[in-house]
């Protein structure tokens, strides 16, 4: 954004001012002049080093500078350094007491000022920085500050702001632009890892290492890949029977890394008539700005860091604030409504193989009060209904795929290339089988299924009866096209008469690692939780509750599914990788439940089909009924996968009206007739 010349005035002026602070805070209160000039010398540290990256033939310097230039901008967060960073809550508490939540607030949001200067949101950065200087000239005062004058300088920092924030976000999601990354995808030399530090990431092995295997790939190799994944999406639309007509605008997300890939599957979306958005900005976040991964991203600088500030909104979430915010999202959706109507979807290179994360529990993070529950799940209710209102659910497409990181071990060359025959796997013959499992469950009463060698689970599925079972169906027989790779039968299970206890001994859940994990289930809906994440039982409810419950009291099972690509569990189990595999990959290795909303989500009214031509008629549940009456609370905006691997698997039976049974799976094992081929790759 380029500042007016007010503006430039303002910038100039208050990046000067943090220069002196550095030096000389000449605070009233010398207690908390260490954050101050700790943070101020951040601001200035950052600022330097792109003076140094502006100048000519930067880039040329050798990988090892690049990446101590690169750490340097993220040094106060660094694993090494975060013990006695002020983004810490515990050392933020622990220095500045009453004041520790806010000021820990403020420390991390200037975290992520690379990002913004690399993308020219000048305007952004300056707000920052007044922001800070706002807070600073309280403590110069002789009278020592409130807690309540600091709170509300938050507080109306994102106040005021919120339809700028919203606008921005919305822009960068849904508007085509050459922006940086764009510029770096589709202009730079993909062979030199150098433009990796371009991106003002956080740059770590794993990037580099990416880009240098995938600059070893031929251009056929490259080109097969985003065939895969833009046919995906493109298919999409037939399966989904949505108009593709007048759709002009894809958003990739992807891995900083692959962008030999991204370049290619450009060029591909072009063909189709699509131009692609490159974005690193969430829409659903105001004043965070690098962590929400729904754009780019890069491995996380520290994920501790991002764990004890994924609630930070806890610091300005009031009522004044939520309704604000969902009239900015009104305003801003009906500015950009030509762009809304002609987005055609999100395009998303998912990866995999990062080190497992078990968060540490800290009393001194923020976390939303009960009031503040209410008020989020309110808000995101109706910030949903607005999305779905100028992007209607049944009007786009998407696609998701899959690719390891180098982080993942020593074997990463081999699992790229069996992911990538994890990927190209036969759709037909696949069809073919799962369209078995379906003929069985679709007559039938129930499906229990039931755990082995220790696992718990011992589930009770009600199923629909079919008006017309030479018509209808209950389970979409899922391949390769938006969902990647193939592999599961689906249905949104009736919640009435749905119970039991589900249970998996480790799952890697939203990027954070469950330890046997255990939650029942009365009526479809989550009853009772567990984990073994920590020695208080408390802290794993309150683990669960945050980050699979989204802070709801309780959630109803979306989505129970069978997984089918034993290809898939064979190599995750020869390489020792099944706890790092994502749920896109890990829900096709056996059945899973999701709580939350069905896989129909704000598309329950566009007939969908299987391959056979029957209509799936499992398309929603009692929550979602309500989308037309009281659409408020027919959504629960997300949905979550649990999958009981097949090494953890008794049955999986399949019991009709007149009690005869069916075994779909017996000790872990496909046994109904026609399906037996699974089982090769076990």
């Amino acid at each position: 954004m380029v500042l007016s010349d007010e503006e430039k005035e303002r910038f100039d002026l208050a990046l000067g001012r943090i220069r002196e602070i550095s030096e000389n805070p000449g605070l009233g209160f010398p207690e908390y002049s260490d954050f101050f000039v700790c943070t101020a010398a951040d601001i200035c540290r950052v600022f330097g080093i792109f003076e140094e990256i502006g100048k000519e033939g930067y880039f040329d310097k050798d990988i090892d500078s690049l990446k101590k230039d690169n750490e340097n901008l993220f040094r106060s967060v660094l694993p090494a350094n975060y013990g006695s960073s002020y983004a810490n809550p515990d050392y933020a508490e622990e220095k500045l007491g009453i004041f520790g939540h806010e000021m820990s607030y403020l420390a991390a949001e200037l975290v992520y000022l690379p990002q913004l200067i690399v993308d020219k949101k000048y305007y952004d950065v300056l707000i920052l920085m007044e922001l800070f200087l706002e807070l600073y000239g309280l403590f110069t005062d002789e009278v020592k500050p409130t807690s309540k004058a600091v709170s509300e300088t938050l507080f109306y920092h994102a106040f005021d702001y919120v339809e700028y924030y919203t606008l921005e976000r919305l822009r960068d999601t849904m508007v085509p632009s050459e922006n940086t990354a764009y510029d770096i995808v589709m202009n730079l030399d993909h062979d030199d890892p150098a433009y990796l530090f371009r991106y003002g990431e956080y740059i770590s092995d794993n990037e580099i290492k990416l880009s240098e295997y995938l600059s070893r790939l031929s251009e056929e190799e490259i080109d097969r890949m985003a065939e895969v994944f833009t046919s995906g999406f493109r298919r999409g639309f037939d399966v989904m029977r949505v108009p593709f007509e007048g759709k002009k605008a894809v958003n990739i997300r992807y891995h900083i890394g692959e962008e030999r890939i991204v370049k290619s599957a450009v060029k591909k979306f072009r063909a189709m008539g699509l131009e692609s958005i490159l974005n690193r900005y969430a829409v659903n976040r105001i004043c965070r700005r690098g962590v929400i991964k729904q754009g780019y991203e890069a491995t996380s600088v520290n994920d501790q860091f991002e764990y004890d500030h994924r609630m930070d909104e806890s610091v300005y979430l009031d009522g004044r604030f939520a309704d604000r915010r969902i009239n900015a999202s009104e305003a801003a959706y009906e500015q950009l409504k030509e762009y809304s109507s002609q987005f055609a979807g999100p395009a998303v290179m998912e990866t995999f193989g990062e080190e497992l994360f078990d968060p540490e529990a800290k009393e001194s993070v923020a976390r939303l009060n009960p009031s503040q529950e209410e008020i989020s799940i309110d808000m995101n209710r109706k910030l949903s209904v607005i999305s779905n209102k100028y992007i209607p659910g049944d009007e786009y497409s998407f696609t998701i795929i899959a690719f390891p990181l180098p982080s993942i071990g020593e074997d990463f060359d081999e699992i790229f290339k069996e992911t990538m025959i994890l990927n190209t796997l036969d759709n037909d013959k696949y069809s073919a089988v799962q369209q078995k499992i379906i003929d069985a469950l679709d007559t039938s009463d129930y499906v229990e299924v039931i755990g082995s060698e220790g696992n718990e689970t011992n589930m009770h599925v009600s199923m629909r009866h079919l008006n017309d079972p030479a018509k209808e169906t209950q389970f979409e027989n899922c391949v390769a096209d938006v969902n990647i790779p193939l592999g599961e039968v689906f249905t949104s299970p009736v919640l009435k008469g749905t119970y039991g206890r589900l249970q998996v001994s480790s799952a890697y859940l939203g990027g954070y690692h469950f330890e046997n994990i255990t939650i029942d289930f009365e009526d479809g809906m989550v009853k009772d939780y567990t984990c073994s994440n920590y020695e208080n039982e408390e802290d794993g409810k309150r683990y669960i509750k945050e980050n699979i419950l989204f802070n709801h009291d309780s959630l109803p099972i979306g989505e129970f599914a069978i997984g089918t690509n034993t290809v898939a569990y064979s190599m995750a189990r020869r390489f020792d990788i099944l706890d790092k595999l994502p749920i896109l990959i890990v829900e096709k290795t056996g059945p899973h439940f999701a709580v939350g909303d069905t896989c129909y989500s704000h598309a329950e009214d566009k007939k969908v089909y299987n391959p056979d031509g029957k209509e799936i008629i499992s398309r929603e549940n009692d929550f979602s009924m309500m989308r037309n009456t009281d659409p408020e609370k027919a959504y629960f905006n997300c949905h979550t996968d649990i999958t009981i691997p097949y090494s953890e698997l008794g049955n999986i039976t399949a019991v009709y009206s007149d009690g005869s049974r069916k075994d779909i799976i017996r000790d872990g094992r496909f046994v109904l007739p026609g399906t037996e081929i699974l089982n090769d790759a076990l």
